[in-house]
């Protein structure tokens, strides 16, 4: 079959058409410019923060020499950030969000027990840090001009302390093998939830009832929501672990190790399909075929017959549900576009620097400007809800960040001579890419635990992009 394909008239015009495109898009001056090498860290190493931290880095070494709390703290696990980040990441769907919280501080002190102890230590640089940095201080300043100071400082603290979360696994991960371990690690915990989630659906564990319109879907009565208590939030999370998963099927050695990472995967997108996410749905679709797509262009063909396939074998009530994205007549689709039109509003008034983090203060402005009385703790929309956060400044530093983030990433898959090491950049870009498409129809950081997910995957990506260059040979598959 495989072969009657190949020599097909219409494989052969595809093929040399994609060949074509791919060759002109090699060769154009935006692409090229866009993959260029990054001319920055020269300038970053030799600015005034970086001699400010060298400084800082050389009085706290000479503090603990003097007081021997290096020989103290030799060996110590404390002095090891790369096993609390990794519980942090592991466990991050499972804990409450003050736990996860206080694993991700903990994380912040054994970085800097590690520094402290070790004069040679450096940060790792990466061309996004600096946009990271940048928000952190917007998103502070926010918190300052907030409507509702009181009510913004404990979510706005959360929020930065879980961004600076990327920063320190960047420097927690250090060996190929520590970062296998890790992305092994995430995607079994990305597992567990995803079967908590399938024993929900099994069981008929009950879910709200506003998260679906009866009315237009009758058929479907529950939607799994797992640890993460929503399963707008829970197809969030998912998104940003079942492209690595995918990855590892690639990756590892052995057929039986393949075919259990595979059920893991397996497992994980038959819970985004009951959770029944209509964004998180439109997110994998995008997730997978920028993974197949950068892998292959080959598999643009495939992905096309997969799509015309899902159609004849997926329920009838999937389908339908599938199908009503933008239909306003189901509830959920009206509600989110009147809550979009009432915060467009706010913003001609709140542009500049925004309302403050937090739903105390959102609640506090958003009322007045409400269309048809739509009652929200924010915009539903991750890009509406950093500009209400932190005005004009917040949402172009993010933006940028992200296009920073995503120039890296091709970059890394550009020049990277390592197959394991492409396929992972792949996943994370693809993760990353599914998860800001859902965004579009979602406030995906309302869950401050998905949000740390996100900031992990940024930090993640960073590790990733570097990967012939990271200590070592890989861990044992």
């Amino acid at each position: 079959m495989q072969n009657i394909i190949k020599n097909s008239f219409i494989y052969k015009v595809l093929a040399a058409i994609y060949a074509w495109f791919g060759v002109q898009w090699g060769k154009s001056r935006i692409v090229s410019r866009f993959l260029s090498q990054d001319r920055c860290r020269p300038a970053s190493e030799s600015s005034l923060f970086s001699k400010i931290f060298s400084f800082i880095h050389r009085l706290f070494c000479f503090i603990f020499e003097k007081l021997r709390l290096n020989k103290l703290l030799k060996g110590s696990i404390f002095k090891n950030p790369y096993i609390w980040c990794f519980l942090t990441a592991v466990l991050a769907p499972i804990l409450p969000t003050m736990p996860t919280l206080a694993l991700a501080l903990v994380s912040f002190g054994s970085l800097f027990l590690k520094f402290c102890c070790d004069r040679s230590q450096t940060l790792t640089y990466s061309p996004v840090n600096k946009y990271i940095l940048l928000f952190i201080f917007v998103y502070a300043i926010s918190i300052v001009t907030s409507v509702d100071r009181r009510g913004s400082l404990n979510g706005g603290l959360i929020t930065i302390v879980f961004i600076l979360f990327s920063v320190v696994l960047q420097n927690a991960i250090s060996t190929k093998r520590q970062l296998n371990w890790f992305i092994y690690a995430i995607v079994l915990s990305g597992t567990a939830v995803a079967l908590y989630g399938c024993y929900q659906y099994v069981f008929g564990i009950s879910s709200t009832a506003s998260w679906i319109d009866a009315d237009m879907f009758s058929e479907l009565s529950v939607r799994v929501f797992s640890t993460l208590q929503n399963p707008n939030v829970l197809s969030e999370y998912l998104l940003l672990i079942i492209p690595i998963g995918f990855a590892c099927v690639l990756c590892v050695d052995g057929a039986g190790k393949k075919f259990l990472m595979a059920l893991c995967v397996a497992v994980m997108v038959v819970c985004m399909v009951l959770t029944l996410s209509r964004g998180g749905w439109l997110g994998l679709i995008f997730a997978i075929a920028i993974f197949l797509v950068l892998l292959d262009r080959r598999f643009i063909l495939v992905g096309i017959l997969g799509l015309v396939l899902l159609y004849f074998v997926l329920p009838d009530a999937i389908i339908e549900r599938f199908t009503s994205i933008g239909d306003l007549s189901d509830t959920s689709t009206s509600y989110r576009v009147s809550i979009w039109i009432g915060t467009l509003a706010m913003l001609k008034d709140y542009w500049f620097c925004g309302i403050g983090p937090g739903t105390a203060a959102f609640n506090t402005i958003y009322p007045t400007y409400s269309l048809s009385a739509a009652y929200a703790e924010h915009s539903h929309n991750l890009f509406l809800q950093i500009t209400c956060d932190s005005g004009i400044a917040g949402i172009v530093i993010f933006v940028i960040m992200v296009l920073s983030h995503i120039r890296m990433m091709c970059r890394a898959i550009k020049n990277e001579p390592d197959r394991k090491g492409k396929i992972f950049q792949i996943a994370i870009l693809s993760s990353l890419s599914g998860f800001l498409v859902q965004s579009m129809t979602d406030y995906s950081f309302y869950n401050y635990r998905v949000m740390l997910m996100f900031w992990a995957i940024i930090g993640l990506g960073a590790v990733v992009a570097r990967y012939s260059k990271l200590l070592g040979v890989p861990a044992n598959d």
